[in-house]
This record gives C-alpha cells, sequence and structure tokens, in this order.
C-alpha cells in the first residue's frame, strides 16, 4: 500500500496538534522532512520513544520544533510501519507540515482510512472498527464506556464464539462429506441442536440490547409540553445551559419546534421545546401548535411543564391528556419561585410524583435529573455487548432468522444438507458485522480440527 498522512487532530486553535502517516516506506519519506536534534536518523530512533527535532517543509526550511514517534508493523495501529508529528497546534503550521509530506512522496488519507487498514491487517475487526468513530462521536459517559469496550473487542469476541459454534457444525459436515475416507465421526442431532440454540439464545439477547443502544447513540426523543407561559423554553435553556430558546412574559413566542441535545441524568435527550398548545387563532402558531402535538407522538419521553403560578385549566387538561400518550412522561410544577395556585398532590392520581422547580432560577433541577436517570437506568449489559450501530442490528437480525430456520429444520427431521444452508446463511450474516469470511475461515477449520490428509 502506498503512504498515507493526514492531519489527527481537530481543526481549532490548540496547544498541540498530531500529523500520522503510515505506509511501508515511511520511515524513510520522514527522513525527509524531520531532522532530530541528536543528529540519528528518525528511521534509526528507538520504536515508540519521543525524539526532538526540526519539522522541514519542500525548501529545507524549518516549519516547527516537534516531536516525532514511529510505531514499526506489525504491531502499530494500522499493522504497517507508522509515524506521528506532535507539532505546535496551529492550523498553519499542521498544513505546512502536510504539505512537506504530500512533496516527499506522501498522499491525503481518505476518510477513516486508518482504521480501514487496520481492519484490512487484521488489528481489529469489524466491530472494532467501527467502535472507533463511536468513541468519538460518544456524547454521554455511558456511550463512551460501551464504545471503548467494543473498541477492546467485547462485542467481537462475544459473536466469534456463535461464528465459531456453527463454524464446528459446518467443517465437521463437509470434513465427513469431502473426505470419507478419513476416520472422521457424523455429527449427532443433539449436539447440533444443542449449539444451535446457544447461539440463537445469545443473538436474541445482544439484539435486545438495541434499543438501549439507540438511546446510548442517538438520545431519547423527549418533547417539553405545556400551554403557553408555562416556562418550556425556560426549562430547555435549563437543561442545555444557555439561551437557547427566546424567552418573554408574551404567551405564544414559541412558534416553531425549537431542538437541542442535552444530558440529563447522565441520559442523552433529544428534546424538543414545543409552541404553547392551545386553541390560536393565529394562523402561524396554529402550525406550530400542530407540530407541537406530532412531537409528542414522536417522542418517547414527555416533559409535562405546568404553570405552578396559576390555577389549572382546560388548556392543562389537553396537555396532560397529549403528554400521557407519551410512553413516559415527568411533569413538572414549574414557577417554585412564585406563590403556588394549586397542589401538586391533586395531579398524582394519574401522573405519578410531580416534580417542583424554578427553570427560571434553576431550582429543583437536580430531582429532575434523578427522575430522568430512573426512567433509563442501566439494565445489567455488560459494557461493550450493547448494539448501538443499526447496520449490525440489522444483520445479527437476519443471523437470528437463519438460525431459527436451521433449528425448525432440524426439529423437522429435513436432511443435514439443508440445515446446513440456514447455517451458512447465518455464518454470512455475522460475517457482516465481524468482517470474517466464511470461505477462508471454512477451509482453514478442516485442516485445523482433522488432519486431513495425513
Amino acid at each position: 500500500m502506498d503512504i498515507i498522512a493526514a492531519i489527527s487532530t481537530g481543526p481549532a486553535l490548540s496547544a498541540i496538534g498530531i500529523v500520522r502517516v503510515s505506509g511501508e516506506g515511511c520511515f524513510a519519506l520522514c527522513d525527509r522532512v524531520f531532522h532530530p536534534l541528536s543528529g540519528r536518523p528518525f528511521s534509526a530512533a528507538r520504536p515508540r520513544e519521543m525524539v526532538l527535532g526540526r519539522l522541514l517543509d519542500r525548501e529545507g526550511a524549518s516549519i516547527d520544533s516537534c516531536l516525532a514517534v514511529r510505531f514499526p508493523g506489525p504491531g502499530s495501529y494500522t499493522g504497517e510501519d507508522c509515524a506521528e508529528f506532535h507539532c505546535h497546534g496551529s492550523p498553519v503550521v499542521l498544513g505546512e507540515a502536510l504539505a512537506a509530506l504530500f512533496a516527499a512522496g506522501a498522499r491525503q488519507a481518505g476518510r477513516g482510512e486508518f482504521t480501514k487498514r487496520a481492519f484490512l491487517n487484521g488489528r481489529m475487526d469489524l466491530t472494532q472498527a467501527e467502535a472507533v468513530i463511536d468513541l468519538i462521536e460518544s456524547e454521554t459517559a455511558q456511550a463512551a464506556r460501551n464504545a471503548v469496550e467494543q473498541l477492546g473487542g467485547a462485542l467481537g469476541r462475544k459473536l466469534r464464539t456463535v461464528y465459531d459454534a456453527l463454524l464446528n457444525i459446518a467443517s465437521q459436515f463437509y470434513a465427513v462429506v469431502d473426505y470419507p475416507d478419513e476416520d472422521i465421526p457424523d455429527l449427532g442431532r443433539e449436539e447440533i441442536l444443542e449449539a444451535l440454540t446457544r447461539s440463537e439464545t445469545a443473538l436474541t439477547a445482544l439484539l435486545a440490547t438495541a434499543s438501549r443502544g439507540q438511546v446510548l447513540r442517538r438520545g431519547v426523543p423527549t418533547a417539553i409540553l405545556g400551554k403557553p407561559n408555562a416556562g418550556k423554553s425556560s426549562l430547555l435553556n435549563a437543561l442545555v445551559g444557555y439561551d437557547r430558546a427566546i424567552v418573554t412574559d408574551v404567551a405564544g413566542t414559541t412558534r416553531d419546534t425549537v431542538e437541542e441535545k442535552a444530558t440529563a441524568g447522565g441520559v442523552l435527550l433529544r428534546l424538543i421545546d414545543t409552541a404553547g398548545i392551545r386553541d390560536a387563532s393565529d394562523p402561524v402558531e396554529r402550525l406550530g401548535v400542530e407540530r407541537a402535538r406530532r412531537a409528542a407522538a414522536e417522542a418517547e419521553l414527555a416533559l409535562l411543564v405546568l404553570d405552578g403560578s396559576r390555577p389549572l385549566t382546560e388548556e392543562d387538561r389537553e396537555v396532560i391528556r397529549i403528554a400521557r400518550a407519551v410512553p413516559r412522561v415527568i411533569a413538572v410544577q414549574n414557577k417554585a419561585d412564585l406563590p403556588r395556585q394549586w397542589d401538586p398532590a391533586t395531579l398524582e392520581a394519574e401522573l405519578g410524583t410531580v416534580l417542583s422547580l424554578s427553570a427560571r432560577e434553576g431550582q429543583g433541577l437536580e430531582a429532575l435529573e434523578a427522575a430522568i436517570a430512573r426512567l433509563f437506568p442501566e439494565d445489567g449489559t455488560p459494557r461493550g455487548e450493547i448494539l448501538t450501530n443499526a447496520r449490525q442490528a440489522e444483520s445479527l437480525s437476519r443471523a437470528l432468522a437463519s438460525l431459527r430456520g436451521a433449528r425448525a429444520a432440524l426439529e423437522d427431521g429435513l436432511t443435514p444438507d439443508a440445515v446446513l444452508s440456514d447455517v451458512e446463511r447465518a455464518m454470512n450474516a455475522l460475517g457482516e458485522v465481524t468482517g470474517q469470511t466464511l470461505r477462508e475461515d471454512l477451509t482453514a477449520r478442516i485442516f485445523e480440527r482433522f488432519c486431513v490428509g495425513k
């Protein structure tokens, strides 16, 4: 493969910026742009040891005084020779460093190309490769912990256990058929059924985590509902930590949905501040109210905001009715900094506990966050075994369907080749998740287990 280079840190000003290089011959290429102060060539430096030197442009002029480190393959991130330059974090300096590498013979790396090379060179499977971007994009500590465990191979190991059990079935079947002169025992029906059942149970448990994974990755669709001037936008601003929505004393200020993400109680919420729900004569406000109703219909959580400084009205009752149709509801009596006009206990029979808070003053937010955390608790699934990737879930669903078909065929007394057809479909679907290739693995397993051709 040719030599690739890219800036590996973000485009913003920072103290340190990193330029990464990978490919056979990259150390000799780096010698042309980096001169260690020790006078010893960079290509001869000790692996994984920082070296101080000058980074030079194509004319030999200094770009920066920086640190460089080399990672010989196959023990590097990509599995091939790699190097990194740790420069001062000016985008200009990093751009000049990259231009010098290009002039020396490297090319611009494509999106994800370092991780792609790591996969192709066997340094990680596809679950680990996809965990890299999940870790980068994680927005909560829970999501980061799940991604880092997947990067460490937790999900891949679980799937390989299933894959290997099915591979044992297929390889032994083909060994018996293709090498009849060898003393290879036939597979027993009970042995096959046990392997299929065990694999089916494992995949069912994994797929059951997919909804939890979507919460980790995308957040919980959360509609903030209430009548006009109840304090919905103030609550949105309090949760996101800045003035995202306009707040005034004029009812109907919010006429469209305002969306923002925030973490509350360790849970990522996709907050939707809606227009106040009421019978509006203004056509623009009516559109906003209709969008509020649609947001409620698509939400997984409703934050029902009721004005505690004014008596409950029919408009409040209509909002309560809409909120109760959402799968999860947390009701709050807002404006706790003002005299209370109704007792929250009067609504607890239909809404459960009604929290008291002041969104404008930031009072009571801790209790709200605790309530959110209780609605979305960690379910005890080991970190790294929560499916957050829709592609992976779709492939595993097909694998599970094939396993169920194989078990049904076995229980119906069909011939082994009919059972094996479904087993191979399940293996192919699993291979789409991990990157394993059925044909290569099947051949290797036959010769590994049965000493064929002795």
